[in-house]
């Protein structure tokens, strides 16, 4: 896609709109083009110019296969999170974000791997043994993990990166990985500091089709990373 085109296609799907002007991050001023009708303009170049660097970082880290955790709980990104996810066999969090998940992850890895155990043991009818009130237990229990953790079964390591839709959302999550040097990739939308996220991708976090557009060109590179580690 020519950069005309693409550029065109971002103000089409609306990566350009911010937030209200009082609402308005003092550090988001570098990424803007201007205020209409109070409502913050994003300058799309500048957006495309950090979708390529963000997108050059994360097909670097896919292509030397390392550990790529995704991040988004809330809407209009959550009901795609497991989508995108997926489609690149990368771990995630779709529901809230569990404290320690970086800070303490080696009490997350032994939670991790109960869940798996339990799931496997169930896999191959071991359960059995137990009365059915502790089958019921047990199942419970393991609906109650998939739902906290069901996202994070690879997730084996500390990852090399973090990628979040909106870090005012996920500010735990955000300081974690800050504290654990975990490099960050982010969507920041124009009421929150960029200077927080190593590369920072200004754009509408409100809109689906903002949101979608973006994380599809950094799955592109994602898999672009993958392929060549695979050929290697």
């Amino acid at each position: 896609m020519e950069q005309a085109e693409m550029l065109q296609k971002m103000i089409d799907v609306g990566v350009h709109l911010g937030h209200r002007k009082s609402k308005g991050h003092p550090k988001m001023k570098p990424y803007l083009f201007g205020v209409r009708q109070n409502i913050q303009i994003i300058n799309v170049e500048k957006t495309l110019q950090k979708m390529q660097e963000a997108a050059a970082f994360l097909k670097e880290v896919a292509g030397r296969n390392g550990t790529i955790l995704f991040v988004s709980t809330k809407m209009p990104a959550k009901p795609f999170t497991k989508e995108f996810a997926q489609r690149l066999s990368i771990p995630y969090v779709s529901e809230r974000w569990l404290g320690g998940t970086l800070t303490n992850f080696p009490v997350i890895s032994k939670r991790l791997e109960y869940f798996l155990s339990q799931e496997a043991q169930k896999a191959k009818g071991e359960l059995e043994k137990y009365t059915k009130k502790e089958q019921l237990m047990i199942d419970r229990e393991l609906e109650d993990l998939e739902k906290k953790m069901g996202g994070l079964k690879t997730l084996k390591q500390l990852p090399n990166a973090l990628i979040m839709v909106d870090i005012e959302e996920h500010s735990t999550a955000l300081r974690e990985a800050i504290r654990m040097g975990v490099p960050t990739v982010a969507i920041t939308d124009t009421n929150t500091d960029p200077t927080l996220v190593n590369f920072p991708i200004p754009a509408n976090d409100k809109s689906g089709k903002s949101v979608r557009f973006v994380l599809d060109y950094l799955a592109a590179a994602i898999e672009e990373g993958k392929s060549e580690f695979i050929k290697s």
